[in-house]
């Protein structure tokens, strides 16, 4: 009797005191297997079965010259009748490479890095490269990548999300021949993928103006932080500057920071809500903190957008089932765009350092209204 089994690969590996997680896209598979497990063949089983040593094995692996016609021949068809499939990893290491793309993404839970995550996943989905995540979730464990990802047996590049680099850092990781590239954040000297954060902050502000708010407050995440985020106080200057160059003035009162978390957000709009003159509107910096912002006015028994328009930012796979209007930056692009150009930098494609900058669009749903008097 014989069965399909589909097998995946998804490896938690230790490094140092982290942890990576390894997709393995190339592995995915349909197998019609006896009962039994198979062991899959191996370099030593060729060579024996083939009359041949393991060296020279070896070297029809790497198409060496040295090796007959004949000999050639009678190895590939052991191969082929193993069924034997080389391994990338171990030929690259044999060659100095990994063929391993690593990504540096800061709260990969979070639902833009998801999606961003999706897109690179599909572009490497179609070359020989694997991808190894590396998620940082405390300014320490950030510090210590950057220290220690420069071996060229970790990978052969990197895809940073959303973290500053500092131009020592991008020295080291030049002089150690690793390339880079950039999602989220920008660099000079490195490729890299970005939206406009003020020019989104100014779209959304700009729409609210337009539907007749003049009480227009704030939700974002702290501008100064370890890690070094810049979204969020960008797109508050956005929105301070449409504002100012519509005669309107926002007290500071009107301005709540605080982690990005949904319900941080929530506990940051009761206070807002609570104000003597409460907002007709609130821009929160993210979908996920707008989420938040909802459930505070519902719980204090506004509606919306009747008593309460909001705004958010992303456009993350929840906002259209919430009807939330938003900022809509493509994130999956942006992830499979980020993905691309080090594939470009790792096979020599491109002489010059693309710098991207991505559009926006704004998208109304049910969250924003015009001002009811």
């Amino acid at each position: 009797m014989k069965r399909f089994q589909y097998r995946t690969k998804l490896i938690a590996k230790p490094l140092d005191k982290t942890c990576a997680i390894r997709y393995t896209s190339f592995w995915n598979r349909f197998h019609i297997e006896e009962d039994r497990e198979t062991a899959m063949a191996t370099i030593a089983d060729i060579a024996a079965k083939a009359g041949v040593g393991v060296g020279t094995v070896s070297r029809v692996l790497n198409n060496n010259p040295a090796v007959s016609e004949k000999t050639r021949s009678r190895v590939l068809a052991v191969m082929h009748e193993l069924d034997y499939h080389p391994s990338h990893l171990a030929q690259g290491l044999s060659r100095g490479r990994t063929f391993t793309v690593g990504v540096i993404a800061p709260f990969f839970t979070h639902p833009s890095v998801v999606e961003r995550l999706r897109g690179i996943v599909e572009s490497l989905r179609v070359s020989q490269y694997d991808l190894v995540l590396f998620n940082v979730d405390s300014p320490a464990q950030r510090a210590e990548y950057f220290q220690t990802l420069m071996r060229r047996d970790r990978a052969d590049g990197f895809i940073i999300i959303s973290l500053p680099m500092q131009d020592d850092e991008v020295a080291r990781f030049r002089h150690a021949a690793i390339p880079l590239a950039l999602i989220d954040v920008a660099h000079t000297d490195l490729p890299y993928v970005i939206i406009d954060n003020i020019a989104g902050g100014r779209m959304a502000a700009q729409h609210l103006l337009d539907l007749g708010h003049r009480r227009i407050a704030f939700v974002g995440d702290h501008h100064r932080n370890a890690y070094g985020f810049t979204a969020s106080r960008d797109r508050c200057q956005g929105f301070l500057d449409a504002l100012t160059a519509a005669g309107v003035a926002t007290p500071a009162t009107y301005r709540k920071e605080g982690q990005h978390d949904r319900h941080i957000a929530h506990r940051l709009t009761t206070e807002l809500l609570a104000l003597p003159e409460r907002p007709t509107a609130i821009f929160a910096a993210s979908d996920t903190q707008a989420l938040g912002v909802i459930e505070a006015a519902q719980a204090a028994g506004l509606t919306i957008p009747g008593d309460l328009s909001v705004i958010g930012f992303d456009d993350i796979e929840v906002a259209p089932y919430v009807g939330l209007t938003t900022i809509r930056q493509p994130l999956y692009q942006s992830g499979a765009r980020g993905a691309t150009l080090l594939l470009d930098v790792l096979s020599d494609a491109t002489p010059d350092v693309p710098h991207e900058v991505l559009p926006l669009e704004l998208v109304v749903r049910r969250t924003t209204s015009p001002l009811a008097h």
